[in-house]
């Protein structure tokens, strides 16, 4: 199942990525923004009738709203033309097109790696606290998705991931 904020979530990631290409200096914050929102569109995904998941749906469109602002008002800097192939895309993707494919893979990792993103796995023998995975995440300038208490999925540049695992060295010996 793919959902229209999914395809939102995939085209902001992609623009993310774009602008930090040209050069545009991207806050962390936004950076942890939409890795939580990756993290909250799966939760929702598991049961969209339950109560406490269409209330989670409600809180992901407010924080993807205002990620798409910040992002945009980047995009504004390199004109209309720019500017309006990405807004041309979230456009398409609230209407419920499939503007990016998802990634034919029997992997359950890889099914959800933003398009031109590396990615990785990380297995621990003990669960650490989502405050320090997070502090790597913004340090390191990559995307982390908790698959359950010991298992984390990192998205990323190649470079930045392979510095973020160093940090991630001494919670393997645990």
């Amino acid at each position: 199942m793919v959902l229209p904020v999914e395809q939102t979530w995939l085209i902001l990631v992609d623009l993310l990525t774009d602008l930090k290409k040209k050069g545009i200096d991207i806050p962390t914050s936004l950076n942890k923004d939409i890795s939580l929102l990756r993290t909250s569109i799966n939760f929702y995904k598991r049961d969209t009738t339950h109560p406490d998941m269409i209330k989670e749906l409600e809180r992901v469109n407010t924080v993807i709203t205002e990620v798409q602002d910040k992002l945009l008002s980047f995009a504004e800097e390199f004109g209309t033309d720019y500017y309006n192939s990405w807004t041309d895309k979230l456009r398409r993707a609230n209407l419920g097109e499939e503007v990016y494919k998802e990634p034919d893979s029997h992997s359950k990792f890889l099914s959800g790696a933003p398009p031109g993103f590396s990615s990785a796995k990380v297995h621990l023998k003990k669960p650490i606290a989502e405050d320090r995975v997070q502090e790597i995440a913004e340090y390191n300038n990559i995307i982390i998705e908790f698959e359950d208490d010991t298992t984390i999925a990192i998205f990323g540049d190649s470079d930045n991931i392979k510095e973020g695992l160093k940090e991630f060295a001494p919670f393997f010996k645990e």
